[in-house]
């Protein structure tokens, strides 16, 4: 008990002051693994450790992403959405979420704009398409989607669609002395829910205006935190 009280004193001296930013990306990941690492990090701007990420993930991504700037998905694959790809990776940021003091800023991966002129918001992932990332990426969607109909600055957009665009290589041969991969897409839609993603941001708001809440057990950052109390002796 005495460690967790050394935290909160210390956490007491570096504390955010509202509103507070929040990163549709983390969604998905942080606040699902850990509610204790995503309060620090929101409320105190105590960032986990990043590790080191393939560099060849990324190359993919982009190189992928970008051949499909000013064409229409189904370039791709039939399978895909109708709809002009408008821009790729760029920033959004949203003004206050309504009821809370937190706001959305982050970077979508594509934006596609339909025959109707609403747009589509794509999530383009290299990654094996199971039907269980629709629910880990919904919120990261949804924010996306928020904050381009409730810009901060700029012209509102209205989105009527959102996705995943799954990548998983499949087969490879190779000819012409290359080595060739096939990656076919998968498309994954998630559903419209403004009110599902509403009640979401009052649960994050609550977590953030409370207490600092519990350690995970499992998690390895929160354990990471303790070592040096530990193992502080043998450098002694």
């Amino acid at each position: 008990m005495a460690r967790y009280d050394n935290l909160i004193i210390v956490l007491s001296e570096t504390m955010n002051q509202p509103p507070y930013t929040l990163s549709p990306s983390d969604f998905a990941y942080l606040y699902e693994e850990c509610k204790c690492c995503y309060y620090l990090k929101i409320k105190h701007g105590m960032q986990r450790p990043q590790l080191p990420f393939p560099g060849v993930f990324s190359a993919l991504n982009a190189r992928l992403q970008g051949t499909l700037i000013d064409k229409d998905l189904r370039e791709l694959s039939p399978i895909l959405p109708e709809g002009i790809v408008e821009s790729q990776e760029g920033f959004v940021e949203s003004e206050s979420v309504t009821g809370t003091n937190l706001f959305i800023k982050g970077k979508y991966d594509l934006l596609v704009k339909q025959p109707d002129d609403t747009y589509l918001i794509v999530d383009f992932k290299i990654s094996e398409p199971h039907e269980d990332k629709i629910a880990k990426y919904q919120s990261q969607l949804l924010a996306y989607q928020y904050a381009f109909e409730h810009p901060a600055r700029g012209e509102r957009k209205e989105i009527t669609k959102l996705g995943l665009i799954i990548m998983y290589p499949d087969a490879v041969k190779f000819e012409n002395q290359q080595a060739v991969i096939n990656f076919p897409p998968r498309w994954l839609e998630i559903a419209l829910n403004k009110d599902t993603f509403l009640q979401f941001m009052k649960e994050v708001h609550t977590l953030i205006e409370g207490p600092v809440p519990p350690e995970n057990s499992n998690c390895r950052w929160c354990k990471y935190r303790h070592y040096g109390e530990q193992y502080a002796h043998i450098f002694e």
